[in-house]
């Protein structure tokens, strides 16, 4: 008899698409022929409360309002009826199912309004250009926002739409105050939970429930949900896998976990995932990283001989069973990239595992999940792509890749153009000079509309420490070149490095101040610096000028490492003048406003150039040619007109090529013979062409036929034909 598998991400994570994790899983179990079932219960969770029976019972759950409640908690229990009035109309309008209510969101008195509407006067000019579908849906986002307040001030204290309970995973080196929690009684959202499980279960109990955490924000749900399992069908295995585990978790020693939980998974899940299964019935069970109990004992057992699956092995993740038509839209602050990550539906997938740099020396490069490179061939990401269209009926992609390979995402682009796809797309990268104008443009008709990646901190001392392997002019090139052909780029930006002083944290806010005016940078986030037990600076501590002062190793999560700068600068200081700068470039505005202004404290004057990007940007684009790059051309085929030009006595013929595209067209002259030749290799290079010509077979077959190949492919009608839509790359 089959196994009942069962795959589940446990509240909370996003509000507007599955993470992907269950549906990776999924679809490889379909390989092996094991049927799984799986549910995003975030989402499922979201929606019992965010219901207009779901917040009858919040209010009649929550306690009677008193002098403790702020105003704000008091005046939305006040307009309760006004909220389950609306609730109801207003999630479906977030998932995409009653889009005329935005007019009447847009409105006001339509929506009950409390504390988050406070911004909106602040928030008028970010948001005023919007349109109505976009504003409605920031509207009805603090609306949700509101009500989310009122649960942590007078129900739930953990909740939180993407992280609940977070701060009981985060840096728990002891298991104690978990358990505490966990003793205690359910909460509210517990119930919630408790009830879909509950439902799920009537005509389905699984043999195994595979829980995948991704953060720390899903660990204290996961654990609920298991002790749910262990008290209602004891008999039914649980396993805990996902990144949290695979980060916090690789010195785990706590028994205590296994009180609910069976095992926990370490890194890639196929082979355990398969091998717990196939144990079921194993009279001599054998895995693959996975901690377990033994007398009364935590072990960690690694006892099969089997290889982990290549990734051309791993099938195309499985949507099915995930209501994917229910995950409901946000659009939580004026962003542009986080707007993006929550607003709409996207299919994850990922070219490669691991990162093909590998070196940055504040990321966990020692683990698998980054140190493991291996890519996926081009025809196979893009019949991954084909298939998840056809099953979830949805063309948008975003590749979760630690770093997208710039050669893979190239031959993707070229596969993504010759099967005629039209589909929307985004991803990580690193800002390196791979990424020339042409490939920016090509990567652009393919379909790619954001790219993010890190600048980290714009100091090139500080680059080259953390072995970053780009400087800043580098990146002002590469982040033109995407602004360029309509890609926006976000920026992960990054404070409190390892012997990083007040001074490069100024100069690297004007370089950030220079990229935003120049406009070839469109989004950013500041982190400030986190030091990670598998990280570089976390392993070798001493040579970064840092000391950990974390207590001796623990029971249970160990990543999250504390320590002292030898700088001894109280970096949190730059966190609110840092975040606010960043704000108002985002939005195209003070950029004269002086540093010294968005901090309360003397800072030193900026040593940057005040046209250092502009002068990187002034930098002469290599003009080799590369005899191995690959031609595409992006236009329609000419329109050839033969004409005579006569001059001073001579007469000679000339081929006219009219190029029309989509928003113009161009005239371009050239001698016939070339003229002729060249619209005739066109077709050749046209996207649906099954082989690429190189640069180097171009000029053969030119100087087959005609003489002097580079003065015709640097002349200025081949320039402009460059620039409107045939590249090399």
């Amino acid at each position: 008899m089959n196994p009942k598998i069962l795959l589940v991400t446990p509240p909370f994570t996003q509000l507007n698409t599955p993470y992907p994790a269950t549906a990776y899983l999924k679809g490889f179990l379909n390989t092996i022929d094991i049927e799984s079932t799986q549910a995003d219960l975030g989402i499922e969770v979201i929606l019992e409360l965010f219901s207009s029976k779901g917040l009858k019972n919040l209010f009649i759950q929550c306690r009677l309002p008193n002098e403790n409640w702020s105003e704000n908690a008091q005046r939305i229990y006040a307009l309760r009826a006004d909220y389950i009035q609306t609730i109801d109309s207003v999630i479906a309008f977030l998932q995409g199912k009653n889009p005329t209510l935005a007019l009447q969101i847009c409105q006001q008195y339509f929506l009950p309004e409390a504390s988050r509407f406070n911004q909106l006067q602040e928030l008028d000019w970010a948001f005023g250009a919007m349109g109505t579908q976009d504003k409605a849906k920031h509207l009805a986002t603090l609306y949700l926002e509101d009500l989310a307040d009122f649960i942590v001030e007078t129900v739930d204290p953990h909740f939180g739409f993407s992280r609940y309970a977070e701060q009981l995973g985060r840096s728990a080196q002891s298991f104690d105050e978990m358990h505490e929690a966990l003793l205690a009684e359910s909460t509210y959202i517990d119930t919630l939970l408790f009830d879909v499980l509950t439902q799920k279960t009537q005509t389905f109990v699984p043999d195994l429930v595979l829980v995948s955490v991704p953060f720390p924000g899903n660990l204290y749900a996961a654990f609920r949900l298991a002790q749910w399992f262990k008290i209602h069908h004891p008999q039914t295995k649980i396993a805990l896998g996902g990144g949290f585990a695979n980060t916090e978790l690789r010195s785990l020693s706590e028994p205590r976990v296994f009180d609910f939980f069976d095992y926990v998974t370490l890194d890639d899940g196929e082979l355990p995932v398969e091998l717990l299964i196939k144990n079921l019935n194993a009279q001599h069970p054998v895995y693959k990283r996975t901690f377990l109990l033994e007398n009364e004992q935590v072990v960690y057992k690694n006892n099969a001989t089997q290889s982990d699956y290549k990734m051309s092995q791993v099938g195309t993740p499985d949507y099915a069973d995930l209501l994917l038509d229910q995950y409901i839209s946000v659009i939580e602050m004026a962003n542009p990239m986080h707007k993006m990550w929550s607003d709409g539906r996207w299919n994850k997938l990922t070219m490669a595992h691991g990162c093909y740099w590998g070196k940055c020396t504040f990321c966990d490069i020692s683990l698998d999940y980054i140190k493991v490179y291996e890519p996926v061939a081009a025809k196979l990401i893009v019949d991954r792509i084909e298939t998840l269209i056809e099953q979830t009926g949805e063309s948008g992609f975003h590749f979760v890749d630690e770093a997208a390979p710039p050669a893979l995402m190239r031959e993707v682009a070229f596969e993504i153009l010759r099967r005629g796809l039209t589909i929307t797309w985004w991803t990580n990268i690193r800002f390196e000079k791979s990424f020339t104008a042409d490939l920016c443009w090509l990567l652009k008709a393919s379909g790619c509309i954001a790219v993010s990646g890190g600048l980290e901190v714009a100091s090139d001392r500080l680059l080259a420490l953390i072995d970053k392997g780009v400087t800043v002019e580098q990146v002002a090139q590469v982040t033109r070149n995407f602004t360029q052909a309509g890609i926006m780029v976000h920026a992960y930006l990054m404070y409190g490095y390892p012997t990083q002083t007040v001074q490069e944290t100024v100069d690297s806010l004007e370089m950030v101040r220079q990229l935003f005016e120049a406009g070839i940078v469109q989004s950013g986030f500041w982190h400030r610096f986190a030091m990670t037990a598998h990280s570089p600076v976390g392993l070798h501590p001493e040579e970064f000028g840092v000391v950990p002062t974390t207590h001796p190793e623990g029971r249970f999560a160990n990543n999250d490492l504390l320590f002292e700068d030898a700088t001894k600068i109280d970096h949190e200081q730059f966190s609110f003048g840092l975040r606010k700068s960043l704000y108002n470039y985002m939005h195209g505005i003070c950029f004269d406003e002086p540093l010294q202004n968005w901090f309360d404290f003397k800072i030193p004057r900026t040593r940057i150039s005040p046209d250092y990007i502009q002068q990187a940007l002034q930098v002469e684009t290599d003009f080799k040619m590369k005899p191995q790059a690959k031609l595409i051309w992006l236009g329609a085929q000419p329109q050839i007109k033969i004409t005579t030009k006569s001059k001073k006595g001579q007469t000679w013929e000339v081929a006219e090529l009219l190029f029309h595209n989509r928003f113009d067209q161009l005239v371009l002259t050239f001698e016939k013979e070339q003229g002729l030749w060249l619209a005739e290799q066109l077709e050749y290079l046209k996207p649906s062409a099954e082989v690429r010509w190189t640069l180097q077979k171009l000029q053969t077959s030119f100087e087959e036929k005609l003489d002097h190949f580079e003065l015709f492919w640097f002349s200025k009608p081949m320039q402009t034909l460059r620039t409107k839509g045939l590249l090399a790359v």
